[in-house]
């Protein structure tokens, strides 16, 4: 369960995003203690991630400590992977991250709520990328990789993202949001469903009155999403945790839903 105000954040790309960037995700982070009750980043916080038995990549290594800091005052961290930093695991979890790998199903800020990151839901247009998961992510592929010299295997994971990372989806963002109607008009007990990946922000009600939501992309603008169990609010970050909405949906009362 993340309690409210739970606050959401997606595909931010540290190791490729700019220092500005960097330095408005901490000002972000450490103005989330006595405001937000929980924290949800949805997938691809890094650009690279993966943990050798003593090595891990030193981008967003003050990022890290601030989710520490989070931790410490009380404020859990959940985090799912996504398809640029899937190989998390125990440092992660040892600064206080509960990582996860998606999807996620349970209460996000007081609504009955399914996140996953986003990656290859597109029947069509994921199918390679499919394929192409299934070996990454492989046990034997994982242990091939960690063989290499940690600066040699950053360098070749840096140069396979670009495709990935420089991509925009020429639907912006529409086949996402495709997925996410049927996915909501086939399980109608859910109220929220939550997607990043496509640097798309979104917040829609859907026509049974449940809510897709995308918290969007930092190398954008720094957008995040706000869940309580009366709303749920788009925002971006300017210095202020309780800026002005650039979107809102309120829940639903019973007779609208009826």
């Amino acid at each position: 369960m993340l309690s409210p105000p739970a606050y959401v954040i997606s595909d931010i790309h540290l190791g490729h995003a700019s220092d500005a960037t960097e330095r408005l995700l901490l000002s972000f982070l450490r103005a989330l203690p006595g405001r937000a009750a929980s924290l949800l980043i949805n997938g691809d916080l890094f650009e690279f991630w993966f943990e050798w038995k003593t090595v891990v990549p030193r981008a967003g290594v003050r990022v890290l400590a601030a989710l520490m800091d989070l931790r410490d005052a009380g404020v859990p961290v959940t985090m799912l992977a996504g398809n640029h930093d899937c190989w998390g695991g125990d440092v992660l979890r040892e600064a206080g991250v509960d990582f996860q790998f998606g999807p996620w199903t349970g209460s996000v800020g007081g609504w009955h709520a399914r996140v996953e990151h986003g990656d290859g839901l597109r029947a069509k247009e994921d199918r390679g990328y499919r394929a192409l998961r299934h070996v990454l992510r492989n046990r034997l592929a994982i242990r091939a990789f960690r063989a290499l010299h940690p600066d040699l295997a950053s360098r070749l994971a840096m140069g396979s993202s670009h495709a990935s990372r420089t991509y925009q989806p020429k639907d912006h963002g529409r086949g996402l949001r495709a997925v996410a109607e049927a996915t909501l008009t086939a399980d109608p007990s859910l109220d929220l469903l939550v997607y990043g990946h496509s640097h798309v922000a979104a917040l829609e009600r859907m026509p049974r009155g449940n809510v897709y939501a995308n918290a969007g992309s930092w190398l954008d603008a720094p957008t995040f999403l706000v869940i309580t169990p009366e709303r749920i609010a788009l925002r971006q970050w300017e210095g202020s945790a309780e800026g002005a909405d650039l979107d809102a949906l309120d829940r639903p009362t019973k007779e609208a839903t009826t």
